[in-house]
């Protein structure tokens, strides 16, 4: 791939953002990790895993325990920037089957704040296959919009957005690099980034071709195709296309 990384760590947040095509659709892809289709009024987000630190402390591992304030936090900004009539959640939102069952009782007020005056849809996912009806909003296993289809696991089909498999990229210049979450997209389908504050991610390197680009994608080791765009989220770099080398 070739890119230009532009900082954009002392601009204002709306200098934050950048658009991403997508089978004839153009949206914001917002540097916390969503995307915004405006003529939709419409946000997208990904891989909340709400309370994956309160799963990984009933085994035993324990993490600070502040992660879903930390990523309701996050989304409030994100609902408050762009103020959308719907939100999607692309499957993931909780860590696992039990997870909503461990919200506290002020996350779950600010979950119903979020969702107030607006339509919300939990995207099912590996995680979390049966959502419980008391979230508010509704539950479904993919949505189609007009000529995009929002679901968790993508299939490499055209028009597809989806999230599970966490993207990230390293991109370098000038002999320093950076590693982020990143949305991949190649202007048919994209793959979004895990928005979750506990949320890791799989180096775009290593992701199955067929399941982020569809039939239209080649590996290449020393660089990436140039009909593929990668955004660097929740960091301070966007990527474009001019030169850099992203692994």
């Amino acid at each position: 791939m070739t890119a230009r990384a532009q900082s954009v760590e002392n601009q204002p947040s709306a200098g934050r953002v950048t658009t991403l095509g997508v089978g004839g659709v153009t949206m914001v892809a917002d540097l916390s990790g969503a995307l915004f289709w405006e003529e939709q009024s419409l946000l997208v987000v990904s891989d909340l895993h709400l309370e994956k630190g309160s799963s990984f402390a009933a085994r035993g591992v324990l993490l600070p325990p502040y992660d879903t304030v930390a990523t309701l936090g996050r989304l409030a900004a994100v609902i408050a920037r762009h103020d959308p009539r719907m939100v999607i959640a692309l499957g993931d939102s909780f860590h696992d089957r039990d997870a909503h069952g461990r919200l506290s009782a002020p996350d779950r007020g600010t979950i119903a704040a979020l969702q107030a005056r607006r339509d919300w849809i939990w995207i099912s996912g590996n995680h979390d296959p049966a959502l419980p009806s008391d979230l508010g909003g509704v539950v479904a296993h993919e949505v189609a919009i007009g000529p995009i289809a929002f679901r968790h696991e993508p299939t490499g089909a055209v028009g597809e957005i989806a999230g599970h498999l966490h993207p990230k990229a390293r991109v370098t210049r000038r002999g320093r690099s950076m590693e982020r979450r990143c949305f991949a997209c190649d202007g048919e389908r994209a793959v979004m980034p895990a928005f979750g504050a506990y949320a890791g991610g799989l180096s775009i390197r290593n992701i199955p071709d067929a399941r982020l680009h569809g039939a239209c994608a080649r590996r290449q080791q020393a660089a990436l195709d140039r009909r593929i765009a990668v955004l660097l989220s929740a960091g301070p770099l966007i990527v474009s296309r001019t030169r850099c080398s992203v692994s």
